[in-house]
Order: C-alpha cells, then structure tokens, then sequence
C-alpha cells in the first residue's frame, strides 16, 4: 500500500514514479497493473513506436507565450489529457479513486471510473461533486454484461449521479491470454470489494470471466458461458443494437472505447457514437496488434473531424502527447501513470505525474517551435526508417 515518498529522492519523470510504485505494491498487483496479454508485444510496440517518430523543430519562432489548452465537448482542458479507467484502485492506496478523482478536479481534467472500482461511482461523485465542476465533465466506464437490463441499473446510476459520458468499452468480448493472471490470480483482499456491484456474502470467488480464462478446452469454455449468469460480459455487441439501445437508455454522450481500424472508425461515425478511443486496451488483449499510435493517423482521417478521437496506449512522456496530437488525436488518455502515482503518493502522487506531463508538454512544444495545439501538424514529425539513416516525413 501507498506509503509517503522519502523526502531525499524527488521523481521527476513518470519512469522515476513507477519504479517507485514497483518497490509500494506487491508483486501480484503490480503484474496485474504492468502486464499485457501473452507474449506482451502490443504492450511493447505501444512504448517502440513512439521511439520511432521523430520531432523536427522549428526555430527562430516567438515561442515566449505557450498555450497548451484545449476543448473537448465544449470543455476547456489546461493541456490535453485525461484519466483512463483503471479497475480496483484501492490496491495502490487506501482511498483509491478518491484520491485520483480529487487530483483530476483539482487540475481541471476529465476522469473515466472504471465500473470495476473500488469506490462506489456516487461516493467518487459526491467527494468531487462532479455536477458543479468547472472544468471538464467525470465519465463512466462500462462492459455491457449478457443481458443488458442488468447493465441498465448501472448507467442510470452513473446518470443520475452527474457523469456526463458512458465509455462503452468494445474489445472485451473475452478477456485476453493475461498469462501473469492465470498464473497467479489476484483476489481483493479482505475487507475491499468491488464498488458498485451488489457481491454476495461469502468466500470470495473469480468473477465468470476470470474463470473462463482459465478454460483449458473449448468445451469447458462454452460451458462456463452457460453457466455464468447475466454479469459476464457480453460477447454478442453489434453495431445495428448496441448503439440504439444505448441511445434509449440514457442521455449521456457515448464514447466507444477499443475501436483499432478505421473502418470500425467509420461506423462508429455512422451509427452516432459521441467519441472514438483508440486503444488497444493497454496491450492486455489481443496480442500482435500494431500499437495505438500506428493506427492513429488512419483512424483519424476516417473520422474527418466529426467526432473527438481521444488516444491511448504507452503515453510516459509530455513528448508522446505531442506525438498523438500531431497524428491526429483530440485528447490523450492516461492509465497506468495515474497508477503509478497513486502508489507513490496518493493524490499527490498523481498531482506529481500531472505536473511532470505537463511541463514536459508545454517544453516539447516550445523547443519544437509550436505555441498552440493547433499548430501541432504531422508536419511537426518524421519517422526514422527502419534500415537506414535519416528520418521519413509523414
């Protein structure tokens, strides 16, 4: 668990912090936290592709006013980020979401909760009271389950408690090969439970995804299916139903999260989603996907400026922020670092890896000749070429 930061040693990148959170958290939970799905190649190509492109500077540019705000569903954010769902955020701190909910507010960006938190979505709504806020709205995140009224409890909750977005995520069919969790499954501990679902009393027992990832035989795995009830995640979205329904059952904008092509892109146009999030769900799904980043460019084009394209996927740095910008994103995403900080330090910790994305942001646009977001053009960026030496422009 979280404990306060030695005074002698002062992180000043998000790589310090998560060394830090390494040396916090037990092995178990920060594996499930690091790790993607088998071989963890989409979780690194996330990290390498953003080492291949290149950032060509300008100069001779009256860089002394930076303005790296921008606006989102007509809220202004200072720099453009925001918080990714993160599931059971009481296993890095004591107060979990509560503190990452109060270092969003506290800098005026955009949280996603995660339904699987530890913290109910109305106690994480009411220590911010979100419905007052000045900055940018709180959103909700959701896995639609096998029968959707059961699904349906949670979005009117989250309505009325003042979120303003659903982030359906779209590429949980299944959960992925997460190898490190078959191996060694992490249980919540006593006396944590999931916030808001109703958990019967009792020895504490694998949710049905859990356990249909452990299937051995495809045949166990249809089998488990069967008998798991309505609160496993549904394998049968689509686009003709799940939208509508969704448009039917509540007034919040809705932002489809996972979509990695652009004709997925295009549809998700089609049939009125709100926003895209480009993510391939930290690396934890599909392996041998390309990273996010890769597929950015594309899917932005696709969507032509009709929707917000919100990014995510191995942003460490204020430099890869730029680089999203530049390819095409209209926010940035940030999981595993909010993670990271809340290990460290609570809502300080998390205060901290803002302040260091921030600043690195504000210096990589001055040092790139850019004063505001509008400027950032895939002009700004090369790509080093794979067998050689030089860069490519984009």
């Amino acid at each position: 668990m979280s404990q306060k930061p030695a005074s002698s040693t002062v992180p000043i990148t998000v790589t310090e912090i998560e060394e830090i959170a390494k040396t916090r958290l037990p092995k178990n939970v920060y594996d499930y936290y690091s790790c993607g799905a088998d071989e963890q190649k989409a979780l690194a190509r996330n990290l390498y592709m953003f080492d291949r492109l290149l950032i060509r500077p300008r100069v001779m540019i009256d860089v002394r006013n930076i303005d790296t705000s921008t606006t989102v569903f007509g809220k202004r954010y200072p720099f453009p980020v925001a918080f990714a769902p993160s599931a059971m955020q009481q296993l890095c701190h004591p107060r979990g979401e509560l503190e990452t909910a109060e270092a969003a507010a506290a800098h005026g960006l955009s949280m996603t909760l995660s339904s699987q938190s530890t913290t109910s979505l109305e106690d994480v709504a009411k220590a911010c009271d979100i419905s007052k806020l000045d900055g940018p709205d709180f959103w909700f995140q959701l896995y639609l389950t096998q029968d959707p009224e059961y699904s349906l409890k949670l979005i009117k909750r989250a309505e009325t408690a003042g979120y303003t977005a659903l982030v359906l995520t779209v590429d949980t069919p299944v959960l992925g090969n997460r190898i490190n969790e078959r191996k060694t499954p992490l249980v919540l501990p006593e006396g944590m439970h999931l916030g808001n679902y109703d958990i019967p009393k009792g020895p504490k027992k694998p949710v049905a995804e859990r356990i249909f990832l452990n299937a051995h035989t495809v045949e166990e795995a249809n089998e488990i299916v069967k008998q798991s009830g309505p609160t496993m995640h549904s394998s049968s979205l689509t686009w003709q139903y799940t939208l509508p329904w969704l448009r039917k059952a509540t007034s919040m904008k809705i932002i489809l999260k996972g979509v990695m092509t652009e004709e997925d892109a295009k549809l998700a146009v089609e049939y009125g989603a709100d926003a895209i999030v480009v993510s391939n769900h930290g690396g934890r799904q599909l392996d041998l996907v390309p990273a996010t980043i890769e597929v950015l460019p594309a899917i932005a084009d696709a969507v032509a400026g009709r929707i917000p394209v919100i990014f995510d996927g191995g942003v460490r740095r204020g430099s890869d922020i730029f680089k999203a910008l530049a390819l095409g994103a209209d926010l940035v995403l940030i999981g595993r670092p909010v993670l990271w900080g809340l290990s460290y330090d609570g809502k300080k910790g998390v205060e901290a890896v803002v302040n260091i994305l921030e600043r690195e942001f504000s210096r990589t646009m001055t040092l790139a000749g850019v004063r505001s977001i509008k400027e950032i053009t895939k002009d700004s960026l090369g790509i080093a070429k794979k067998d050689g030496f030089g860069i490519a422009k984009l």
